[in-house]
């Protein structure tokens, strides 16, 4: 994975030493159940789930430069929502944040250095970002960054005991990326 630098932060792999920082957010009632599962137990959980990132190779650490810690993690991960664009080169965005660092752009500002990156060296088509009806922080991170809303479907929640939601994508085409460049 190539790191990805920003005004004020790095995106990069996540290593099992940052486990205390990524088990300090994922323990809140705030973060997990947004984005589709369960509150961490113990940061041995955390180090797991870390496993699983590194092992996976496609969610980044963010690393807030100032602080030299991990305030949350964002995925490019390999996901079509919409299978009439198969044939596109394609991934999709999902992201986290300790809530201690809400509000001050930094998701806004991840998301638009893994925009820049997937368009730029990985040559993607369109980058997807999806969201539950009820996460509205992720609704307006969507808007910030300029993000079109394209369809919304039901989805059943494993992670969360089968809960069904409604989940919301939006799409950030090449060209979109290329006029914001321009503009």
């Amino acid at each position: 994975m190539d790191k990805i630098k920003t005004d004020r932060l790095l995106l990069r792999e996540w290593k099992v030493t940052d486990s205390s920082d990524l088990y300090e957010y994922a323990k809140s009632e705030l973060v997990g159940p947004n984005a589709g599962w369960k509150p961490h137990k113990n940061q041995d959980e955390s180090k797991e789930i870390i496993q699983m990132f590194i092992d996976g190779r496609d969610t980044y650490a963010i690393e807030l430069i100032a602080e030299n810690k991990v305030i949350g993690g964002i995925g490019l991960h390999s996901r079509k929502p919409d299978e009439s664009k198969n044939h596109l080169k394609q991934k999709e965005i999902g992201y986290v944040l300790n809530p201690a660092y809400w509000g001050k752009g930094y998701v806004p500002e991840a998301v638009r250095g893994v925009l820049s990156h997937g368009f730029t060296e990985m040559d993607l088509d369109v980058i997807w970002c999806g969201h539950y009806d009820f996460n509205h922080n992720s609704k307006r991170v969507n808007e910030k960054c300029g993000f079109t809303y394209q369809f919304d479907k039901k989805v059943i929640l494993d992670r969360l005991d089968g809960r069904e939601v409604k989940s919301m994508y939006y799409s950030f085409s090449k060209s979109d990326f290329q006029n914001s460049k321009e503009g």
